[in-house]
């Protein structure tokens, strides 16, 4: 049977040549093909599709959820990663036009096609480090949302010193065997496969450890997803038994990986950035933090009735205000760079410590409705608020704890020197 979904009427405007029209009338193109191929069926507020297919993978090819049908539909004209080349997937598209589909996708508030850690980390390091083989194995199947990936970083004795990983990578001739132990991979009980930092040599630290690419169905790879104290279960504890990989599965230099792990760090924190503010994936409760407050404290006058925590509100969503104005400042001077700067460490840190303020002020303005578990006692906004200002804690240890970002600032923002 046909699906309905994937019998939609689909318009294809021909897209002029940017070099010689204008922007207005490529933003004109973008925006009549986004309207007529994003499905109808996620239009609607209270629209429900599986929150899993927007991540892609096995699972989702065929799907007709109206999210895996808007995924492929990007992925065929490029989309999901517009200024990727096109011979790997991508739009093709230069910056400023690969700027105008973002803004195209953000005006007119479709959903993301496809949230991926292979498009947002793996990908770019592919393209700066990885050989033409590498590109072209595994790109195109990332921007079709194909292939799930995770990362394989920290371990139990190497989370914040990540140079002091012990996963060993030995060279056997024909292949590398990995053995060892990661925590905290992010959804590695979902994913295909696994971007790794393995120790190939231990008389060294930094100039020690290797980037390799880890199939997930391999033998000797076991996954336990770890509980949070939110009630969820995004990360994994990673075991590597014996683990046989082709050759052909390092990327870059051996011994080369920290210098990739670095770069890759640098786009992990400006993608976390990317979704803190309000309405944001990683910033606590869902819901206007002002609109809020107004249904539970009350109004006096036309204001918030409880004037110290208007004042904190305010401070807030202005901070929230400043910060994506400065992560849009600082991805388009990381596009005109060719790659993000040491500054994602500023913004990773402020967005961290601003999501968990909000989740804070949003709890406390709900008073005894803000502690919440379960029971009909508690609407499920109100459920959700209390586990998103739990998960917020988390905040400030993912993708680079608060710490080492400030460290990473003091030297490589600031220039200041190491304590004596």
């Amino acid at each position: 049977m046909v699906s309905a979904f994937m019998s939609l009427k689909r318009v294809e405007p021909v897209m002029a040549d940017f070099g010689a029209a204008d922007i207005d009338t490529f933003r004109a193109e973008v925006r009549a093909w986004l309207e007529a191929n994003y499905p109808p069926e996620l239009k609607a507020a209270d629209a429900k599709t599986d929150p899993e297919a927007v991540w892609g993978g096995r699972a989702f090819e065929g799907s007709d959820d109206p999210q895996s049908v808007w995924m492929r539909r990007a992925a065929a004209k490029g989309w999901t990663a517009p200024a990727w080349p096109a011979e790997y997937g991508g739009g093709g598209l230069t910056a400023p036009q690969a700027r105008i589909v973002e803004e195209e996708l953000a005006r007119g508030h479709y959903r993301p096609p496809l949230l991926s850690f292979g498009i947002w980390m793996l990908g770019p390091v592919l393209l700066e480090y990885g050989n033409e083989a590498q590109k072209k194995e595994h790109m195109p199947r990332i921007t079709r949302g194909e292939v799930r990936w995770c990362q394989g970083y920290s371990e139990p004795g190497a989370g914040s010193d990540l140079a002091s990983l012990a996963t060993k990578c030995e060279d056997k001739g024909d292949h590398w065997q990995i053995d060892g132990q990661k925590v905290w991979t992010s959804y590695a009980d979902k994913a295909d496969w696994c971007f790794c930092l393995v120790r190939t040599d231990a008389s060294k630290k930094h100039e020690g450890i290797s980037f390799v690419l880890i199939d997930m169905r391999s033998e000797g790879v076991e996954t336990r997803p770890i509980q949070l104290i939110s009630g969820e279960s995004p990360f994994c504890e990673t075991f590597f038994t014996g683990v046989k990989i082709p050759k052909e599965n390092l990327v870059g230099k051996i011994n080369g990986g920290w210098e990739i792990a670095k770069r890759l760090l640098q786009y992990e924190r400006q993608n976390i950035s990317a979704g803190f503010g309000e309405g944001g994936t990683s910033g606590g409760g869902s819901g206007d933090l002002g609109e809020v407050a107004k249904t539970y404290v009350g109004l006096e006058g036309g204001k918030l009735s409880d004037l110290d925590l208007r004042r904190r509100i305010t401070l807030n969503k202005m901070n929230f205000q400043a910060l994506r104005q400065t992560i849009g400042r600082t991805a388009a001077e990381s596009r005109a760079a060719n790659g993000p700067s040491a500054a994602t460490s500023i913004i990773k840190y402020a967005a961290a410590e601003f999501a968990k303020e909000r989740s804070e002020l949003m709890v406390e303005a709900m008073g005894g409705q803000g502690l919440g578990w379960t029971g009909d006692g508690f609407s499920e906004p109100e459920r959700l608020a209390v586990r998103g200002w739990l998960r917020t804690k988390a905040n400030s240890i993912e993708g680079g704890t608060s710490e080492i970002n400030l460290n990473v600032v003091s030297k490589r923002v600031l220039g200041l020197p190491d304590l004596k």
